[in-house]
Parts: C-alpha cells; structure tokens; sequence
C-alpha cells in the first residue's frame, strides 16, 4: 500500500509540474505574439497588463423599406424587427479573447429571434459579420388601395451580412483601438481602405398570417448581392483621453438577384439604377487611466436597391456600450 501511495504521488507530481510548463511556455507564446507587431509605435502601441475584462451592452435592431409595382399596383411596406438587448462579460488575455451573454428578454419568453455577429479585427484585414433569423417582423403594409398591418409572428426573414476590407495604412491606423481596445491609438491617423461585401436574404409571409388573413397579400421578398469598393476610417485622438473613430465603406454591388413575389405574381429585377451596399462604424473611447476606460461602439450595414419598379432599403444595426479593466497580473 505504501508503494501504491508512492507511485500515486509521483505521478501526481510529474503531471501537475507537465502541466505548469505547459501554461507557462503557452503564456510565453501569447505573450512573444501579443508584442510582435507591424504597428508604428509612435501612433500605436500595446496595452499594458495580460488580462482585459469589459462588462457591456449591446442592442441590435433590423429594419426594412420595399415598394414597387407589379401589374401595375402598387406596394409599399415598412417593417423592423423587435430590438434584441444582452448583457455580457467579456475577458481577453494576450489577445485571445472570450465572451458570455445572455438575453433578459428571451430568458423571460419574450424574444425568439436568433442572432449572430461576428467581428475580426487585426491590423491588415478586418470582418464585419451578421446572421439574424426572424420572426418578429412588425410593421405596415400598402397594396394598391388596400392597407395591411403586419404584426410580429406573421413573416419570417433571414438575411445574412459580411465585409472584409484591408487597411493600407495599417502601421499607423488601428480599427482594434476604436472597437476591441487591443491596442492603444496614441496619435491621430487615418486610412483609405478596399472592401468586399455580401448581403443575402429572403422575406416571407408565414403559414400562420396566411391561416390567419386569408384575403391579406402573400408577400415575397429575396435578395442577393455581392459589391466591390473602397472607404475611408479615421482615429481622432483628443487629449490622450478621447479616442473618437469614423469609418464609411461603401461597395458598388456587380453581382444582385432581387426578386418581389406578391399573391405568385413576381419580378425579377435585373441591373438597378442605384445598387449599393454600406459599411459604417462609429466609436467613442474614454480612458480615464491605462487600467479603466468606457466607450460607445456601433456598426451599421446598409443597402440600398432602386430601379424603375422596385425599391429595397434594409438597415442592420448593432450598438454596444462598455466599461472595462486592465489587470496587470
């Protein structure tokens, strides 16, 4: 027994001393990455300390604009989806960065919407990306004479948005600053930036609207775009305090599928007149030492499609408000 309790002991030691060289040479990596970078330390440096944890909240919200003529009625609609509101903590180390949110709403049965949004941030090459699948669409709905309200549960939407851009100026211009406070923006610089961007989705009436108002209209809506341009995105620095940043990415789409169906009745709309997809983000930073800051960050994707019949404006929007620490050990 006492060699059993021996040879339990040793091996508890020798994989407890595995596992300690383990964290430290993997804390030696992040560290050597974390340091290592192309940035121009006159305009942007590291933080100091291993650990960021930001406590935050975020709202979103999605709404849509249609009108047009098929068969010569006319069709007009507005619809937006049910804010979503969560609440999250957020902790990075070395880079490396994790989070957990939950949803006041939807824990209570209010919410069903889902939705995902994802953003990569690193010095050359940026993502904006959402996913929202619906069924809180509410709103107004005019077909020739005849006007309709369209209450939440009645339609079902999925729309899908992605841009990547590259950052030119990348050794003096940092999008992280301004939106995941990863590195610090100690002097005011800018950068013209090239984009690509998708947007996707479709719009329809639901089983239960259709079982519901039979005599309302069967309304369809699919969209599909992919656009190609250019922007620009600047990080004021006020004080060595206020860090403000201003981005517009606007893409020209050469590829669209837009289709309107009303009642099987549909259009397809080929090359639009003003065919265009927006990438914008805005944000505000208050550090009020190295170790605490606040901020304000938003990014919208919006896309606007007109031709002679149809006319298609969708604006998705996500908002967070932060408060934040930096934690030396």
């Amino acid at each position: 027994m006492l060699i059993l309790h021996s040879l339990l002991f040793a091996f508890h030691s020798t994989a407890q001393s595995r596992f300690k060289r383990f964290l430290t040479k993997a804390d030696s990596i992040l560290t050597d990455r974390y340091y290592h970078t192309s940035y121009d330390t006159n305009y942007v440096v590291r933080p100091e300390g291993k650990l960021t944890l930001k406590l935050k909240g975020d709202q979103t919200g999605n709404g849509i604009r249609a009108k047009g003529t098929v068969h010569d009625l006319n069709f007009k609609s507005h619809l937006s989806t049910s804010y979503k509101t969560t609440i999250s903590i957020a902790g990075t180390y070395r880079g490396l960065s994790a989070s957990y949110s939950i949803n006041p709403a939807k824990l209570a049965g209010f919410y069903e919407d889902y939705e995902l949004n994802i953003n990569y941030y690193a010095s050359r090459f940026c993502i904006d990306a959402s996913y929202q699948r619906s069924s809180s669409l509410s709103g107004n709905m005019t077909l020739g004479e005849n006007s309709f309200r369209m209450e939440s549960g009645e339609a079902d939407m999925k729309v899908f948005n992605i841009t990547g851009y590259y950052v030119f100026n990348h050794r003096r211009y940092s999008v992280s600053a301004a939106y995941n406070q990863s590195y610090i923006q100690r002097r005011s610089a800018g950068s013209w930036l090239a984009g690509l961007s998708y947007q996707g989705g479709s719009i329809k009436t639901s089983d239960e609207r259709k079982e519901q108002k039979p005599d309302s209209p069967d309304v369809r809506i699919g969209v599909g775009h992919i656009g190609i341009g250019g922007g620009y995105g600047y990080n004021l620095v006020l004080g060595k305090k206020w860090l403000l940043n201003l981005t517009l990415l606007p893409t020209f789409v050469v590829y669209n599928r837009n289709k309107l169906t009303i009642n099987d009745e549909s259009r397809h709309a080929g090359r639009m007149k003003f065919n265009m997809l927006f990438n914008e983000r805005a944000a505000v930073v208050y550090n009020f030492s190295s170790r605490y800051f606040v901020g304000l960050t938003a990014v919208a994707n919006n896309s606007v499609f007109v031709d002679d019949a149809v006319k298609v404006h969708q604006n998705k929007w996500v908002a967070h408000a932060f408060v934040g620490v930096r934690l030396w050990e």
